[in-house]
């Protein structure tokens, strides 16, 4: 069997799971590229100026994993949603603290050139889908997902619907209805409709 396969990792995750850490030493390198590969999806929807890079989104998702040794693998799938849902929280913790640190934490001096360029509305944005898709969930929790993996995993149509099990026809009319409910949401939430 090839480890570096669906089925592979798999095996590898679920024995990691039952406390097996020779199995966590051969998972790291076979899952680091598709964490990373998540981690870009991620930061490319981020503002420029960000404080985390892929690297240090990777590193931290992976310190958050080790944390939760209890978790019972299901498939390859299972772990690149939990990935991704690690992701967007870390995502939204930082825009929550950089909109802290600008309401009066601790406050930082920058340069008049760098001001122009750094925007807070990214972090805004952050903070405002998160706040739509915990809503989103509450009414449809697999449209929620279907939009976790899709924008911030960057999983194509065919990944998350292996992700899910569920049908590409499903996933497609899924994103097409969460877009539209998504939009009409953050609309809502803007008062000046930008």
């Amino acid at each position: 069997m090839d480890a570096s396969s669906a089925s592979g990792i798999t095996v590898l995750l679920r024995a990691w799971s039952e406390g097996n850490d020779d199995a966590l030493d051969k998972l790291t390198p076979l899952v680091y590229a598709e964490l990373y590969r998540l981690a870009r999806s991620y930061m490319n929807q981020e503002g420029p100026g960000h404080e985390l890079q892929n690297t240090a989104l990777v590193n931290e998702v992976y310190l958050r994993l080790a944390r939760i040794r209890k978790v019972e693998w299901q498939n390859r799938g299972h772990f690149v949603a939990t990935c991704a849902h690690l992701m967007r929280r870390i995502l939204t913790d930082c825009a929550r603290e950089r909109l802290y640190q600008k309401r009066g934490g601790v406050v930082q001096q920058l340069p008049w050139v760098e001001s122009l360029i750094v925007s807070q509305q990214p972090q805004r944005d952050v903070l405002a889908l998160d706040e739509a898709l915990k809503t989103l969930a509450t009414l449809d929790s697999r449209k929620s997902r279907i939009v976790e993996l899709r924008f911030f995993g960057g999983l194509s149509v065919a990944e998350t619907a292996e992700v899910l099990n569920i049908s590409e026809g499903t996933v497609k009319r899924d994103w097409k209805l969460a877009k539209l409910w998504l939009l009409r949401e953050l609309s809502v939430d803007d008062p000046h409709g930008q």
